[in-house]
């Protein structure tokens, strides 16, 4: 009884781990998101498929779980990394309020007629893709936070951008913008400034990696007229990021520390 929780990264073969590769070849069953399945449709040939919609992350995992416990080996995907902002917390959630016992993947065969056998397998994040298309914004200390409130209270969210601005992280805002939810970007450039001036550095990602790639730089007071989506990734420097040329990025600290000369 195995479950696989797979990050596909961006969607393309090219950006997956040969693990994550190897694991959806071996798989009897595929669950995901419908976009994510079809992102990686070239290598689910010829397998039982379950696919659904937003909103049904619930419906999906319990269907991939109850799959694995009947003894046909299932990958869950989820796209980037399915630890950050994805499926393998609600994996967790689920065996624990209907208490299945789980098991690392170097269990014994034995050991896998008792509980349900889980493993992990980390993709590449879109922070880390928007980050490399942007050059690099996340060299020093940064902070990631969602501007969904549809399982999130904004009253938390706003006081976690507030105390992100006010430590100076560099600061990854996922989901921006969607058409019932357009001013949540307003509201946080607001709290952000409150800490730190308008001409710090932001740069926009959409689609990172994708087909639909975009990729732009603006500064925190223009962010909110920023063409964004749910697919886009801001990348809000901190006081000593910048853009040069057609990047951004944010010193480690190696130019003070060792005196390095123009």
């Amino acid at each position: 009884m195995k479950l696989f929780i797979v990050g596909t990264g961006p969607g393309s073969q090219d950006h997956m781990s040969q693990r994550a590769v190897q694991v959806i070849r071996e798989a009897d069953c595929i669950a995901g998101y419908t976009t994510y399945i079809d992102l990686i449709k070239d290598i689910v040939l010829d397998k039982k498929i379950i696919s659904t919609g937003m909103m049904k992350e619930v419906d999906r995992v319990e269907q991939a779980i109850d799959q694995a416990l009947s003894g046909v080996s299932c990958a869950l995907v989820s796209g980037g990394d399915p630890g950050i902002y994805a499926m393998a917390g609600l994996v967790f959630e689920i065996c624990s309020q209907r208490g299945i016992q789980i098991l690392r993947n170097s269990a014994s065969s034995d050991a896998e007629e008792t509980g349900l056998v889980l493993e992990v397998v980390p993709g590449i994040p879109a922070l880390a893709a928007g980050a490399a298309l942007a050059g690099a914004p996340l060299t020093h200390d940064f902070a990631a936070v969602s501007l969904s409130d549809l399982l999130t209270p904004w009253e938390t969210i706003e006081k976690r951008l507030s105390c992100a601005a006010m430590a100076d992280f560099v600061m990854v805002l996922y989901n921006p913008k969607s058409k019932k939810r357009d001013w949540q970007l307003t509201r946080a450039r607001d709290l952000i400034m409150e800490h730190r001036p308008g001409e710090t550095a932001v740069a926009v990602v959409t689609g990172a990696m994708r087909e639909n790639q975009k990729i732009s730089f603006t500064t925190l007071d223009r962010v909110d007229t920023a063409e964004v989506g749910m697919q886009t990734v801001l990348f809000i420097g901190s006081s000593t990021s910048m853009q040069y040329m057609d990047f951004m990025f944010t010193p480690r600290g190696y130019t003070k520390k060792y005196g390095i000369e123009k």
